[in-house]
């Protein structure tokens, strides 16, 4: 099966090569909601934090232990295996007593609080993550200012928000599954899901490069959807004006792209940001190892902003 396509940098080639994941602890994420508990209700909202894990595993353990279906298990999104990573899970209490999670045997998993709520944690319901990362390398220790200078851009303007590498499966085998599933093939539920996400993906980064390429991936042009920063909130942009420019000069708003329909099988269109914000950047370099804090919203990937400082593995 061919590589992926080497999407276009929007700063410049990168500075060096360089290795994440070493061990776990080289890439800690960590899980953010905007919303209060309840502090009631037939759920249990459980904070873990997982190394060496998939959430659709532990979502398994959780509800081996507590005796419900696994469709009574809740998270806000998928986190890496190959990470220490801390996101909430819901567990529906199946009695007014609820379940004794000291007794919770699950390797690599820990709970480090829990709370009550009346609703079960929906996919999609976190406001984003944070990111502690380090990227170590023989060349690192020799980037100097070079490395200042890039990351303030980062900081400044952001960068392309290609969906990463992760989304399109090992050696871009999910791409095979979407088009089986456009081929009519029968695909177990996850599967087809997964498939369709990669096809729809694939023809947006294609779409990003072809903008980043042309130096409008952080601008507004006339016919654009614009996305308002951290929201869903979208509109046409018929006319561009001063106010709008500079709007998007201070990532207030963001030129959207296309999130492709597949008639075949009556998936509809959609949009996503071109640009993604990185807040909170911060950075030190010690010894072989650059050092990364950020932020980023939901459904946005730490390998965009990693692969506009160096080329990682």
């Amino acid at each position: 099966m061919s590589p992926l396509p080497d999407w276009a940098r929007a700063l410049g080639p990168a500075l060096s090569t360089g290795r994440i994941r070493t061990s776990p602890s080289d890439f800690i994420v960590t899980e953010v909601l905007n919303f209060e508990f309840s502090d009631d209700g037939e759920h249990d909202w459980l904070w873990i934090e997982k190394v060496g894990a998939n959430t659709v595993w532990v979502a398994e353990q959780l509800a081996l232990h507590a005796s419900i279906p696994v469709r009574d298990v809740g998270y806000a999104g998928l986190k890496d295996r190959h990470a220490v990573t801390r996101q909430w899970f819901s567990v529906r209490r199946p009695g007014a007593e609820g379940t004794d999670w000291t007794t919770l045997k699950a390797d690599g998993v820990r709970i480090l609080d829990k709370k009550l709520h009346r609703r079960k944690l929906k996919r999609g319901a976190h406001k984003g993550n944070t990111f502690r990362i380090a990227v170590r390398g023989s060349e690192i220790a020799s980037l100097g200012g070079r490395i200042d200078g890039r990351l303030e851009a980062i900081r400044t303007l952001g960068v392309p928000n290609y969906f990463g590498e992760q989304r399109f499966g090992r050696d871009g085998g999910n791409i095979e599954l979407g088009r089986a599933v456009i081929a009519g093939r029968r695909l177990s539920r996850s599967k087809r899901s997964i498939g369709i996400s990669a096809i729809r993906s694939l023809e947006f980064n294609d779409n990003l490069d072809l903008r980043v390429r042309d130096n409008t991936w952080n601008r507004i042009l006339p016919g654009d959807i614009v996305n308002l920063d951290g929201t869903r909130s979208v509109f046409t942009v018929d006319e561009l004006t001063p106010e709008l420019e500079q709007r998007c000069s201070e990532m207030d708003i963001h030129p959207s792209g296309c999130l492709p329909g597949i008639s075949e099988i009556g998936v509809e269109p959609s949009s996503r940001p071109l640009r993604l914000r990185v807040q909170d950047l911060n950075w030190e370099i010690d010894g072989d190892a650059l050092w990364l804090d950020f932020a980023l919203g939901r459904g946005s990937y730490a390998t965009a902003v990693l692969r506009e400082i160096a080329q990682v593995s």
